[in-house]
């Protein structure tokens, strides 16, 4: 290492520098960049402020003769080129930051006496011809097959590009953005001096160790292990890099090798398209990899149609699902995809590895990887897909269900089931199926997988045997309705419900939202308005403080208001807490309101021509209870009922008579003290 210490100034002085492809994206978030950009700030002037070591890699002649683009400046003007092995996020997020200065700057000004040229010639581009030629060569950026690489250059760097084809989006690209417009809305907070001392810091004042790797080390073992002190890698980065360091030990032809890494690099412009393509619900790319594991590496089952053996390639898939996300990535790091599985030449038939990495094995499991993508992002996002209205609808259901957190096993049963089987109906019957049992889970109280497991319905092993096509989809789907069918005929538990939910109440039940939200579909279907008026991510993700809520108590947990306490003097405190927690109490809001608002009388909730943030403006829920003239416990009883009534109808229960669904709303007192008993 060299042991002198580098600015940034100095770093970028007749060097280009490219990201190569076994690198991961632009990972860093708004606390990196915050924490980036108050180091900056607070760094004292003519102080300088150690940022660590930049650790990189010669490129090699053979690379650089490619590099059509690059030739010129490499050969003539004798700039230097470098891989970056380690600190690309630092050099990313600086160079953005640059980029920021530049734009904010007048085009007759200078910073630091650097006129805005000089400065984008420096880190930016440099040109053939002084007068700005269209021929650019890039100091710092992307190898050309990273969907980052024209990102980089059209939105971050504003440069133009014929390649209107290859934008594609990502996660990382997404991060891209949020850096830019991070840095540009700090710096036109600024003025041109306050800009010039961020430009001074940046450039002379944050220094860096140089190491530039040797020829006998391996660079993929080398960026594995560095990029792990910083921002952790995922796993998909992680394999990503070692399928590429993989593709160049197999013992093939140099051309095979090239292929195999370019459809390595494609399947992932393909995986991170997907997960990134909806930038109001990214998809986790850990969920997806572990699903895709356990279709893809599932066990091979026996003649029989079950899973011979409890295990997928050494993980349990009858334990804990937090223990099979915890081991899978051992499995495919440190089992599947490791170095001594590589056949070796003239010994292929070696019987002491149960898998043989080759050049088909990588690329059917890449191949298979980013089709999979493709489905996942359609099923995680329904209404962006070209699935079936009702398709649609329904896998919109079940992702709602995921998303509150009853199983993470059954999204690679419906991943199997969409990959083995196209027809519209048995998709729509399996989902039904599927759904129903889920809702019953919550009911019940039971996680979903508590509700499979009791049954013998492993979901996993399901999943896998539909896609080792064991078991058939029409067998599934019977399967799940008898266990349903079952279930709810059961009575012990109608029994176990009404005790957990006298015992907890339905607003702490877990099940709550989701079935509020359904309701208020139901709503939707009566009325003649399109529009969904309740975003199903804000319900759910907006209770994060005690003074705003998604869900409300129409009769208020602080009732002084004089209109509450006329109502409902009659009732005891225990009583009054019964009902305020009581189904036919709890409205699902369009969006969340203060908590002072929802003290406030039946009257000032409803809303009127002036307060327009009144039950008349809102959820169609909020709308169908502004048509009541007062809220007493007789309008929470015969809400309750009508609650009831829709829960069986819509998920096939059997709750009783009136009286029944009065016993199990728990609020029987209310008959007996308004004189409505029989």
């Amino acid at each position: 290492m060299d042991k002198e210490l580098y600015s940034l100034s100095k770093i970028f002085t007749e060097k280009l520098y490219r990201i190569p492809d076994y690198q991961r994206g632009y990972a860093w978030n708004l606390k990196q960049l915050k924490d980036f950009w108050n180091d900056l700030e607070q760094l004292e002037d003519r102080k300088n402020h150690y940022v660590g070591v930049l650790t990189l890699e010669e490129v090699s002649s053979e690379v650089i003769n490619q590099w059509q683009n690059d030739s010129w400046i490499i050969q003539s003007k004798g700039y230097d080129a470098y891989y970056i092995v380690d600190g690309q996020q630092r050099l990313t997020t600086s160079i953005i930051l640059i980029q920021g200065l530049i734009e904010c700057t007048e085009k007759n000004s200078k910073l630091n006496y650097n006129t805005v040229d000089e400065i984008r010639k420096k880190y930016i581009f440099d040109s053939k011809d002084d007068d700005g030629g269209i021929s650019r060569s890039y100091i710092f950026g992307y190898e050309k097959d990273n969907p980052s690489y024209e990102f980089l250059k059209t939105k971050v760097f504003d440069e133009h590009s014929f390649n209107i084809s290859d934008k594609q989006e990502t996660i990382y690209t997404h991060n891209l953005e949020i850096a830019k417009r991070f840095f540009r809305d700090a710096l036109e907070k600024l003025s041109h001096t306050q800009r010039e001392n961020i430009f001074q810091k940046l450039t002379q004042h944050l220094l860096f160790n140089l190491f530039t790797i040797s020829n006998d080390i391996d660079v993929c073992i080398a960026f594995e292990t560095m990029n792990n002190r910083g921002k952790p890698l995922s796993v998909l980065e992680l394999l990503k890099n070692r399928l590429i360091y993989l593709s160049i030990k197999l013992n093939v032809e140099d051309y095979e090798k090239r292929d195999l890494r370019h459809s390595i690099n494609e399947a992932w412009k393909t995986v991170y398209h997907n997960l990134g393509k909806n930038k109001d619900n990214p998809l986790d790319d850990d969920k997806f990899l572990f699903n895709h594991f356990i279709l893809y590496f599932g066990k091979d089952t026996s003649t029989e149609d079950e899973i011979s053996g409890d295990e997928t390639f050494g993980v349990n898939i009858n334990t804990s699902r937090y223990i099979i996300r915890a081991e899978y990535y051992k499995v495919l790091l440190e089992k599947i995809f490791i170095s001594k599985n590589i056949v070796q030449e003239n010994n292929s038939e070696d019987s002491n590895n149960t898998i043989k990495l080759n050049t088909k094995f990588i690329n059917d499991y890449v191949r298979d990887l980013q089709q999979s993508v493709v489905l996942w992002h359609k099923i995680s996002n329904p209404y962006f897909s070209d699935f079936s209205e009702n398709e649609k609808i329904w896998l919109d259901k079940l992702n709602r269900l995921v998303n509150i957190g009853t199983t993470s096993v059954v999204p690679p049963l419906i991943m199997s089931f969409f990959k083995k089987e196209t027809n519209t109906d048995k998709r729509i019957r399996f989902l039904k199926a599927l759904e129903l049992l889920m809702f019953f889970g919550l009911l019940i109280g039971f996680p979903s997988q508590a509700i499979f497991s009791l049954t013998g319905f492993n979901t996993l092993e399901k999943a896998i045997n539909l896609s080792k096509s064991k078991v058939t989809a029409e067998k599934l789907i019977k399967e799940l309705e008898e266990i349903f069918d079952e279930a709810c005929c059961e009575k012990s538990a109608l029994k176990r419900i009404k005790s957990d939910l006298k015992t907890r109440g339905f607003y702490r039940w877990r099940g709550i939202k989701y079935f509020l939200y359904e309701y208020d579909l139901y709503l939707q279907s009566l009325s003649k308005h399109n529009q969904i008026k309740i975003n199903w991510y804000e319900f759910i993700n907006n209770d994060i403080t005690e003074d705003y809520k998604t869900v409300e108590h129409i009769y208020p947990q602080t009732d002084k208001d004089k209109y509450w306490r006329d109502a409902f003097q009659k009732y005891t405190v225990k009583e009054k807490r019964i009902l305020k927690n009581s189904l036919g109490n709890l409205l699902p809001l369009s969006s969340a309101k203060n908590s002072s608002f929802s003290n406030k009388s039946f009257l000032a909730k409803k809303g009127n021509e002036i307060n327009t943030i009144g039950y008349r403006y809102g959820s169609f829920s909020e709308n169908e209870v502004a048509n009541y003239e007062d809220w007493t416990a007789k309008e929470i009883l015969k809400r309750g009922i009508d609650l009831l009534n829709f829960m069986e109808e819509r998920w096939k229960l059997s709750i009783g008579n009136e009286q029944e669904k009065i016993e199990f709303l728990g609020i029987g007192f209310v008959s007996k003290k308004e004189g409505l008993s029989n």
